[in-house]
């Protein structure tokens, strides 16, 4: 069987999980933004207490592996009686640990404003929220986007080990298809192929983003 026959037996099963993968790295990538905000703002704030937890947090997320992240979190919840399914766990899991990236991406764009800027809008009577509505996060948003599409991107792969706690994507059908077809070389080929095809334009969006950033 060529790799054109072995797509037409399998492009159905191929893309709809390709389709769940997407849905997992989307739900991750959400959980990952918000809690990552949380994260940054804790680290920036006045108490010392936040700032050592928001820290601790960061370091313990970036240094251990997603995939024991993973386990923690798919057995934990279980051990507790927090039933939650394996596609549920694998986004809150890779979710936590993207938001550990993604709040330091946070940090290094709000420090990264001027803080001349800020200090200027304080003087001329500007309320707080209004300095970070129309000072701080304007340039913010600009300097952070493309390091956010790049977690992305980084994300969307990453979610391949979520077939370990047996969540429904593309490299756990492709484990199924396997042992249907026993062809696991052409069909970890193909898996490779959509996982590019998945990725490709988030790259280019990416590379567009760094280039507009610079000009």
């Amino acid at each position: 069987m060529g790799y054109g026959e072995l797509w037409e037996a399998t492009h159905v099963e191929f893309l709809t999980a390709a389709w769940a993968t997407l849905q997992l790295a989307f739900g991750a990538l959400v959980i990952g933004l918000v809690v990552g905000l949380l994260v940054a703002l804790a680290r920036l704030s006045g108490s010392r207490s936040l700032r050592r937890a928001a820290l601790f947090y960061i370091e313990v997320f970036r240094g251990t592996p997603a995939l024991v992240q993973l386990f923690i979190v798919y057995f934990s919840l279980t051990e507790i009686g927090v039933q939650f399914s394996s596609f549920q766990a694998a986004m809150i899991g890779l979710g936590l640990n993207a938001a550990a990236y993604l709040s330091e991406i946070y940090r290094a764009g709000l420090e990264a404003v001027p803080k001349g800027q800020v200090e200027a809008a304080k003087a001329i009577g500007m309320p707080h929220l209004k300095v970070l509505r129309w000072v701080v996060l304007p340039q913010a948003i600009r300097i952070v986007l493309a390091p956010i599409g790049n977690v992305a991107i980084s994300l969307l792969k990453d979610t391949s080990v979520a077939s370990l706690i047996a969540a429904p994507d593309l490299m756990l059908r492709a484990q199924d298809l396997s042992s249907v077809y026993f062809m696991p070389l052409e069909i970890y080929i193909l898996v490779g192929a959509i996982y590019f095809v998945l990725c490709y334009p988030l790259s280019l969006g990416v590379r567009l983003l760094e280039r507009r950033t610079r000009h």
